[in-house]
């Protein structure tokens, strides 16, 4: 079959590329280099800064040219509101212009609302792959739009969120590189790693490892300083220890050598890939009970507890490094790969491509 032609559109707020803001960014990343790998003539448009080997587009973000008597205005926005608004609108009026008819379809992953509002401008199918619960600005642009273009959903939980705006959804799970996330020997401590924010609960994870009077180390970039310095900093010492902000190969050697990942979400996660990038190093994991989770974790590789619950929490610490490392790998090379998630999306791509015409939300599945 022929290679395809794809864009796709990430997030302008981080640039795309190790060591990585979060998790859109880094699936972002590891679905255009799996594409390019295959074969197919892939452009991502990403914010500046991005990984240079993609060879970006570049969604440029910069002071929207808006006149000082506009920005008078008592109605003006945040600039950084119109900034994004400014690139994202630039970027859809090119591909639906000077850019119309270099690709086969376009692929969304960006939490803007235009692209959406604007599929029915472009001249080849536009997916989005909806990675947050429900926002108000999305909404809106998929009512507007017409119920134009076709989305998926990372989680059956995050489907099932968005399903009073589209109808039933196709589900991708998110995939890793179960050869960058390789199998580690385990050690004697316990490790926590993502963005560290309130919503992710880091502290949650240090009041659990200190009931079981276990070491932890916490990795991961600081997005929200003040939280850190208020419920991270404090409770720092010989056996909470933070490694910093990783690269993939650093942090895959770290989680490979704990004995099991603590996973402690405050907020309905979309899909959770600490979790799956975590099971691919072999190391099992001990997580609160929220939003797509549950969907990756299996009693042969974790244990869920009740959000918030760290007494539990610690108490499933004691089952979970017992299980099988070989076990808690297997399931994720079998679950949670990126070949099992490039491979469904490519699929996709090719029925929307096939059939030359846009669906309604979630009439194909």
């Amino acid at each position: 079959m022929r290679p395809l032609r794809v864009a796709l559109i990430a997030s302008s707020r981080h640039p795309v590329g190790e060591p990585f803001p979060g998790g859109l960014e880094a699936h972002v990343w590891q679905l255009t280099r799996a594409l390019k790998r295959d074969g197919h003539d892939v452009t991502l448009f990403a914010g500046p800064g991005s990984d240079p080997d993609l060879a970006c587009g570049v969604i440029d973000v910069r002071p929207a040219p808006t006149s000082s008597a506009a920005r008078e205005d008592i109605s003006m926005p945040p600039e950084r509101f119109m900034n994004e608004h400014h690139a994202y609108l630039d970027l859809m009026l090119r591909l639906s212009g000077e850019l119309a008819g270099r690709f086969d379809l376009v692929h969304n992953h960006s939490l803007h609302y235009l692209p959406v509002a604007m599929a029915p401008m472009l001249p080849t199918p536009l997916l989005t792959t909806l990675h947050t619960p429900p926002t108000p600005w999305l909404e809106s642009a998929m009512a507007a739009s017409g119920q134009r273009g076709r989305f998926a959903a990372v989680s059956q939980h995050t489907a099932n969120s968005w399903e009073h705006a589209t109808g039933p959804l196709t589900v991708v799970h998110n995939g890793v590189d179960t050869e960058c996330w390789s199998p580690g020997s385990g050690g004697d401590r316990l490790i926590w790693f993502g963005r560290i924010v309130p919503e992710k609960g880091a502290h949650q994870a240090i009041a659990a490892a200190r009931i079981a009077r276990m070491p932890l180390v916490l990795a991961g970039p600081i997005s929200d300083h003040r939280y850190f310095s208020e419920m991270i900093e404090p409770h720092l010492d010989d056996t909470v220890r933070y490694l910093g902000h990783l690269p993939t190969s650093e942090l895959s050697s770290a989680v490979g050598s704990s004995v099991a990942a603590l996973v402690t979400p405050l907020w309905d996660e979309p899909y959770g890939l600490v979790v799956a990038e975590a099971l691919a190093c072999g190391t099992p994991v001990v997580a609160f009970e929220k939003g797509g989770i549950p969907e990756i974790l299996t009693p042969a590789c974790g244990r869920l507890v009740s959000a918030g619950d760290v007494e539990a929490m610690a108490t499933a610490i004691v089952e979970t490094i017992g299980l099988s490392r070989s076990d808690v790998r297997a399931h994720a090379v079998m679950h949670c790969s990126h070949r099992r998630m490039v491979d469904r999306y490519v699929e996709l791509y090719r029925e929307l491509v096939s059939t030359a015409q846009f669906f309604p939300m979630g009439a194909v599945q």
